[in-house]
């Protein structure tokens, strides 16, 4: 897609992200369905670290969020990465990963120790994501919680994503 661009999001975006959000978590089974307000809750605690649309033809099409979590190790500079969304007529052709693969870079330029995710362990092993035992999320399926570490040092503990992860609205 040689005219995708990936930016910041601005103010005027807030709108069409949480367009792009709800009708990409519409159809998904595993979805709570709260993806966009999770977003806004992010922005609202100014928690969003990273906030990158995908535009193509002057028309947000997709959205990833980077937001700061807490082990209980007490180490610091891990992230978590999500939610990303695409919308679904423009999903399976590279822009969720482009989103990805930015935000990812992004993240080491500003020094982040590592990133976790959680998803699809075949889809985040092609970013170099991987199960970590000693990284926990409680009451997930251990293989659908990844890390991805940028020093290859991977901390010890139980994540907690921030509360704005509980909107619901």
């Amino acid at each position: 897609m040689h005219n995708l661009v990936i930016r910041s999001e601005n103010r005027s975006d807030h709108a069409a992200i949480s367009h792009v959000i709800e009708q990409a978590f519409k159809n998904q089974q595993y979805s709570s369905h709260t993806e966009q307000y999770i977003v806004d809750a992010l922005r609202k605690a100014e928690v969003l670290t990273l906030s990158l649309v995908a535009v193509l033809n002057q028309h947000i099409v997709g959205h990833i969020a980077i937001s700061p979590i807490q082990i209980s190790s007490g180490v610091q500079g891990w992230y978590g990465l999500g939610p990303v969304a695409v919308l679904p007529e423009w999903q399976l052709q590279g822009i969720g990963s482009a989103l990805i693969q930015s935000a990812l870079s992004q993240l080491k330029t500003m020094g982040a120790k590592g990133c976790v995710v959680l998803g699809d362990p075949n889809f985040y092993a092609e970013f170099g994501f991987k199960a970590v035992p000693e990284l926990i999320l409680e009451n997930v399926p251990a293989e659908y919680f990844q890390a991805l570490s940028f020093d290859g040092k991977f901390p010890q503990g139980t994540v907690t994503y921030h509360e704005a992860f509980n909107a619901t609205s």
